[in-house]
C-alpha cells in the first residue's frame, strides 16, 4: 500500500509555518525571519519514504486587511490551499489566537482532515497551552490538536505520525528525487530577499522584490545577475547605503548562502531599480509570479 497526498500549512504571519515545513522536509526551503509576511508565495516541499509521499505546502500568512494588490494575491493562495489539500495544518500559538471565523467555518465544512498545530509552546506556560487546546476542541471538534515548538523540533514527530495516519492511498505525484516544485532561480531570489528582511528596517523589506535576471554556468562558476525592485528613489538609496556599503554587505551574505545551495562558486551581481507602486500593479505582480 502506497500513500501520497498534499498537506497544506495555513496560519497568520509569523506563527512559524516556514520553520515547521523546513523541519518536516529536512531542508531550508522557506526563508525564515522574525518579520511578518516573510513568505509571499506558496512553496512546496516533497518528502518521500518507501511507501509514502508527502507534498507539504507553505502558504503566505493570512493578511487580515490587505493594503495592496500583492496582499490580495497572497490571500488567493490560501483559497487554493483549502481546495487542493488532503490534510490541512492550521498553525496558531497561545498568545496569538486564530480568529478568522470564515476560514474556521470552511475547515469545518470540508471533508479534509485538519490538524491544529499550536506552536511556540516554549514561549508560553502550561495554563495558556491547555486553554488554547480546550478552545480548539470547541471550535473544531473533529481536528487533531498538537502542541509543538518548531524551532526546538519538539513534538514534530507526532505531527508527522498524524499526517501518515490520515494520508490517503495514492501513487506518488512527483518523482522520488524531487524536493520541491520551485526553480533554482526562485530560491536564489528568496535567499537575497531574506538578506533584505534581515538587514533593513521599517518599510524597506516590504517594499522590495527580487528577480533573477541571468543565471549562467561556466564550469565550476555560476554568474548570477539579480535585480532588487523598490517602490521609491529614497528606498533605492537606503538599499545601496553610503558608498554602496549596505548592498555589498547583503551581496556577500547572499552569495555565501547561494554557493552552499547550488554547490558551486558564484559571481553575484545586484542592480537596484525603482518600480513605482509595484505592489499595486497587477501586470508587475504577475511578472513576479503572484498569479501562480
Amino acid at each position: 500500500m502506497h500513500k501520497a497526498g498534499f498537506v497544506n500549512i495555513i496560519g497568520y504571519p509569523n506563527v512559524g509555518k516556514s520553520t515547521l515545513m523546513n523541519s518536516m522536509v529536512g531542508e531550508k526551503l522557506s526563508i525564515i525571519t522574525s518579520k511578518a509576511q516573510t513568505t509571499r508565495h506558496r512553496i512546496m516541499g516533497i518528502v518521500n519514504g518507501d511507501d509514502f509521499q508527502i507534498v507539504y505546502s507553505d502558504t503566505p500568512g493570512i493578511v487580515k486587511d490587505p493594503s495592496y494588490k500583492m496582499h490580495q494575491f497572497m490571500n488567493q493562495y490560501i483559497n487554493t490551499a483549502l481546495k487542493d489539500a488532503d490534510i490541512l495544518i492550521l498553525m496558531t500559538e497561545p498568545d496569538y489566537p486564530f480568529a478568522d471565523q470564515e476560514i474556521i467555518d470552511k475547515f469545518n465544512a470540508s471533508q479534509v482532515h485538519v490538524i491544529i498545530v499550536i506552536n511556540k509552546i516554549d514561549l508560553s506556560n502550561q495554563e495558556a497551552i491547555m486553554k488554547e487546546m480546550e478552545t480548539w476542541k470547541v471550535k473544531m471538534p473533529k481536528a487533531d490538536i498538537i502542541p509543538i515548538s518548531a524551532v526546538n523540533n519538539f513534538n514534530i514527530e507526532k505531527v508527522f505520525d498524524t499526517i501518515i495516519q490520515y494520508l490517503p492511498e495514492h501513487e506518488a505525484f512527483y518523482p522520488k528525487d524531487e524536493l520541491t516544485d520551485k526553480s533554482t532561480r526562485f530560491f536564489i531570489s528568496e535567499i537575497l530577499r531574506e538578506k533584505i528582511l534581515l538587514n533593513y528596517k521599517k518599510e524597506i523589506p516590504y517594499s522590495a522584490e527580487v528577480a533573477v535576471d541571468q543565471y549562467k554556468e561556466e564550469g565550476n562558476l555560476v554568474r548570477i545577475s539579480t535585480i532588487i525592485y523598490v517602490s521609491r528613489d529614497s528606498q533605492k538609496a537606503i538599499i545601496l547605503g553610503h558608498q554602496g556599503q549596505a548592498i555589498k554587505r547583503i551581496a556577500t551574505a547572499a552569495r555565501l548562502d547561494i554557493e552552499e545551495f547550488i554547490g558551486k562558486k558564484v559571481f553575484l551581481e545586484i542592480t537596484v531599480k525603482v518600480s513605482k507602486d509595484w505592489r499595486d500593479d497587477e501586470t508587475t505582480l504577475k511578472h513576479f509570479g503572484y498569479d501562480q
